[in-house]
């Protein structure tokens, strides 16, 4: 993954972790993986990087749980991260723009005519794009959060019932649950070599 796609990811999931601990809710590390649908090491790391700078505090309450707390100075870097939050997401777009078109370049390049989406969020509006402009077709739209919603003319199915008719290439589509929509494909049995990632760890 290059330096400019690592630094739209850190600062969008600072911004969405920041996000999260400023609400009314006491979450523990694994109530905010769950919510930011990463990895419960990735959201320790983060955290540890948030207190180290003063952005955190960790709250200890009744029966051995810890929370986490925003920090004055912690509300004033989320308010910082929010006025630059256009220019983030205009950076995302550029990155995975040109990431999806070379992940669908080379998929064309091998033969391949459609693929799956897994995951139906902005980034997966900007894969769209990048899809068509290679040629290729969108067969089939999953998502566990949205199944039932429509996605250009395709209507969102479960991944459970999108790997029933899915035989092909599923391209993970969202940026803020790549991880945890891999690891569902997985349980539910979808090959490994078929799920496909465009530049995104």
């Amino acid at each position: 993954m290059n330096g400019d796609n690592e630094k739209v990811l850190d600062t969008y999931r600072s911004f969405l972790l920041l996000s999260e601990i400023s609400g009314d809710q006491q979450l523990s590390q694994r109530e905010l993986a769950s919510r930011l649908g990463i990895a419960l090491g990735l959201v320790n790391s983060y955290l540890k990087n948030l207190v180290a700078k003063g952005y955190v505090r960790v709250a200890n309450f009744p029966r051995n749980r810890y929370a986490y707390l925003l920090t004055p100075k912690g509300f004033a870097e989320k308010s910082r991260l929010a006025y630059q939050h256009l220019s983030y997401f205009s950076g995302l777009y550029t990155v995975a723009r040109q990431d999806y078109l070379k992940l669908f370049r080379g998929l064309a390049a091998e033969g391949v005519q459609g693929v799956a989406f897994c995951g139906i969020d902005e980034v997966a509006e900007i894969a769209y794009l990048s899809l068509k402009e290679v040629g290729l077709e969108l067969e089939l739209a999953m998502d566990p959060e949205a199944a039932g919603c429509s996605f250009f003319d395709h209507q969102v199915v479960s991944p459970a019932e999108g790997l029933v008719q899915c035989r092909g290439r599923i391209v993970i589509t969202s940026l803020k649950r790549g991880e945890a929509l891999c690891e569902e494909l997985l349980r539910l049995g979808a090959p490994q070599e078929a799920i496909c990632r465009a530049g995104w760890p």
